[in-house]
């Protein structure tokens, strides 16, 4: 945001004017749908809030209800199954916990969409207000587009890498994970799997991701036609 803005507040405030017809134009529209997906991203994934729950018979206990109630950040490791009696199946059942901790990826995507909120904002003022000024000046759209293909990158590992998260925690949350509970294997006590909480706004995070990689990735385009980088570069390459 300082990269976009500093040199436009120091170039001074004179002539200033609010021009809104920027929005419906290219290189605004793209920006203010990238601001919409970004918020998208960031509430498909940070909001998610779920649970595990398996039938459990065993001592003195005929099918209990267990449940594993987990969230964002996903540190699945932290998450620990209700006992299914206050006597733990007469001392059999011991303290049972999801697998895996998916922190890192679920809030490398999160942050990432967090920052291109005031980024966005910034990038919508300068077009706006000081379009005369950033049409002048190379340097910012020169920056803008820098800018537009490093974050381009990053939405494109942040969504692959947590699109792998996201399939470890159903894993770790679904059927499978009766046979790695100890507390199951005990004699007398049988365990079934009985619901997670559906995935499907995480799996709509995942598109989103893909969505504003794609979009900041076809701003770079806007940005290099609208700003006339294209035709600086054809007259360099054609000097001698």
């Amino acid at each position: 945001c300082l990269l976009m803005l500093a040199p436009v507040v120091a170039a001074g405030m004179a002539g200033l004017r609010v021009d809104f017809s920027i929005l419906l134009e290219p290189l605004g529209f793209a920006k203010v749908l990238e601001w919409v997906f970004a918020i998208f991203a960031f509430a498909t994934c940070g909001g998610f809030q779920g649970e595990t729950t398996l039938l459990v018979s065993c001592k003195g206990v005929v099918n209990k209800t267990v449940t594993a109630a987990f969230a964002y950040p996903f540190r699945l490791n932290t998450v620990e199954f209700s006992a299914p009696d206050p006597q733990g199946c007469g001392g059999t059942w011991t303290d049972v916990r999801l697998v895996g901790n998916f922190s890192s990826s679920a809030q490398f995507f999160v942050a990432l969409a967090a920052l291109m909120f005031p980024y966005c904002i910034a990038a919508l003022v300068v077009y706006m207000r000081y379009n005369h000024v950033y049409q002048q000046n190379n340097k910012f759209p020169l920056t803008d587009m820098i800018i537009s293909v490093l974050t381009t990158f990053l939405w494109l590992v942040s969504t692959f890498v947590w699109a792998k998260a996201l399939a470890d925690i159903k894993m770790s949350t679904g059927a499978s994970i009766i046979s790695g509970i100890e507390s199951c294997k005990a004699p007398g006590t049988t365990c079934s799997f009985v619901s997670v909480t559906s995935m499907g706004i995480l799996n709509v995070s995942v598109v989103f991701g893909l969505l504003n990689m794609l979009l900041w990735g076809g701003n770079v385009w806007l940005i290099y036609k609208d700003a006339k980088l294209y035709n600086q570069w054809n007259r360099i390459s054609e000097s001698p």
